[in-house]
C-alpha cells in the first residue's frame, strides 16, 4: 500500500530539523537560546487562564456549533467595532482551530483544483501547503527590500494569470514583520475584486503592529474591503499558541460552505478554550496584551542593535510581529549552513530561510525577539562570536 501523492507532495517543514537538533542539545544538557520559535514567551493572559479553570469544574462540555459559539463569536464582532471601528455580523465569524484550521477552510472554499492564488515570496510556508493540497497552484511572487518584502499592486498586476482565483496577503508578515501599508493593501484588494479573485488577508499579528505616529492602531482591511476574508488567531497577540483557536471573517456568501466544511473535517472548536477565550476581551487582558505588545517593541530594538552590531544586517525594520528577516550573505555562508552551525556550534536556534521561498532562501535567515530579553542577548552574543570567524 502507498500514501496518497498529496503526502509525498507536501514539502516538509525543513525548519523543525532545527528544533529538533535543539531538543537534542538539550537533552544532552547544553544551553540552547531559542531565537527559532515564533511564540511568545508570555503565555495565555491571567483572566484567561482563570476562565480555563473554570470552564473545567466538571460541567458538561458538549460540541459546539461548527463556527464556535454564538457568546464567542458576539464578542469577536465587538473587538472590531470597539478596536476597529468595523460592524461585522457575528454570523460571518467562523471560530476555528486555531488561525491554521481559518486558513485551510478559506482555501478549501475558495480553491479548485487547477486554479492559482498568488502569495509574497518570502511567506509563511504553510500557505502554499495548503493551497497545493486542495489541487490549487501556489504562485509565489519575488519581492524585495524595496517592497518591504510584501507584495503590491504592480507585482499582482504583473504575475496575474488567467487561472488566478485568489490573492493572499499576511499584514504583518511571518517571516518578515513588515506589513503592507493601507494604500497599497487597499489598492491590491482593488485590483483582485475586480477581476474576480478572492482576497485571503492574514491579520494574525495585525494586533502587534505598530502604532501610527499620531497614536492611531492599525486597522483591518475589512474597513476598506468588507467582503475580504480575514484570518486571525489568539495564538500571537494574547499568548495562546498552543490552545489552538483562531477565527475567520467571511463574506456572507462563504458562511455557508464553511461551515458545511467547518463540521466534516473539524466537527467544532474546543469547548472549553472557546469559553476561556471570552476572557480575552476584557479591560484586563486587553491591557495586559498592550503591556506585551510594548515590551516587544523593547526586544525589538535590543534584537536590531545586536544584528547591527556583529554584521547581520536587517534592510527592513520590522512594524508588526515579532521577527527580524537579516541578510547572511556577509558571512560567506549559505542560511542552511550558517542555522546549523550557529545551533552546533554557537547553540543558538535560527531559522534558515528555504522554509519561506526560493527568493531569499539561502541569503536570509529569520530570527524571534518573542524570547525574553537575557535570551536575545546572550543569543546574539554567542552569534557574533560565530559571525566574527567567518565572512
Amino acid at each position: 500500500m502507498q500514501p496518497a501523492q498529496r503526502a509525498h507532495d507536501v514539502e516538509p517543514f525543513h525548519a523543525m530539523a532545527f528544533g529538533d537538533l535543539a531538543a537534542a542539545l538539550e537533552r544532552e544538557g547544553r544551553d540552547v537560546i531559542r531565537l527559532n520559535l515564533g511564540e511568545p514567551d508570555f503565555g495565555a493572559p491571567t483572566a484567561v487562564r482563570r476562565a480555563m479553570v473554570e470552564a473545567m469544574d466538571g460541567r458538561p462540555l458538549a460540541y459546539t456549533s461548527a463556527l464556535g459559539t454564538s457568546a464567542l463569536r458576539e464578542r469577536i464582532a465587538w473587538f472590531y467595532r470597539e478596536r476597529h471601528g468595523v460592524d461585522i455580523d457575528p454570523a460571518r465569524i467562523a471560530v476555528t482551530m486555531g488561525g491554521s484550521a481559518a486558513l485551510d477552510l478559506a482555501i478549501a472554499a475558495t480553491v479548485d483544483p487547477g486554479t492559482d492564488v498568488l502569495m509574497a515570496d518570502p511567506s509563511y510556508p504553510c500557505n502554499r501547503q495548503i493551497v497545493t493540497t486542495f489541487g490549487g497552484r501556489a504562485v509565489t511572487v519575488p519581492t524585495s527590500p524595496e517592497t518591504r518584502f510584501q507584495l503590491t499592486a504592480d507585482l499582482v498586476r504583473e504575475a496575474w494569470t488567467p487561472e488566478t482565483r485568489a490573492v493572499m496577503i499576511a499584514s504583518p508578515s511571518n517571516p518578515t514583520g513588515t506589513s503592507v501599508p493601507a494604500p497599497e493593501l487597499a489598492a491590491i484588494c482593488d485590483l483582485a475584486r475586480d477581476r474576480g479573485a478572492w482576497r485571503i488577508v492574514d491579520e494574525i499579528y495585525l494586533d502587534l503592529a505598530d502604532a501610527a505616529p499620531d497614536g492611531t492602531r492599525p486597522r483591518t482591511v475589512l474597513a476598506h474591503d468588507p467582503d475580504a476574508i480575514v484570518i486571525n488567531s489568539f495564538s500571537k497577540s494574547f499568548g495562546m499558541t498552543g490552545w489552538r483557536l483562531g477565527w475567520a471573517v467571511l463574506p456572507e456568501e462563504l458562511v455557508d460552505p464553511v461551515e458545511r466544511l467547518a463540521t466534516n473535517l473539524f466537527l467544532c472548536p474546543s469547548a472549553p478554550v472557546q469559553h476561556a477565550a471570552l476572557a480575552c476581551f476584557t479591560p484586563e487582558s486587553l491591557a495586559e496584551a498592550e503591556q506585551r505588545r510594548l515590551e516587544l517593541l523593547e526586544r525589538r530594538a535590543l534584537m536590531l542593535a545586536g544584528l547591527a552590531r556583529i554584521g547581520l544586517p536587517v534592510a527592513c525594520v520590522p512594524d508588526g510581529a515579532f521577527y527580524a528577516f537579516a541578510d547572511v550573505s556577509s558571512t560567506g555562508l549559505g542560511a542552511w549552513e550558517l542555522a546549523g552551525r550557529a545551533l552546533r556550534e554557537a547553540h543558538v536556534a535560527i531559522t534558515p530561510g528555504r522554509d519561506f521561498g526560493a527568493a531569499h532562501g539561502e541569503t536570509h535567515v529569520r530570527l524571534s525577539y518573542a524570547a525574553s530579553r537575557d535570551a536575545i542577548a546572550e543569543g546574539l552574543d554567542r552569534l557574533g562570536r560565530l559571525v566574527a570567524t567567518l565572512g
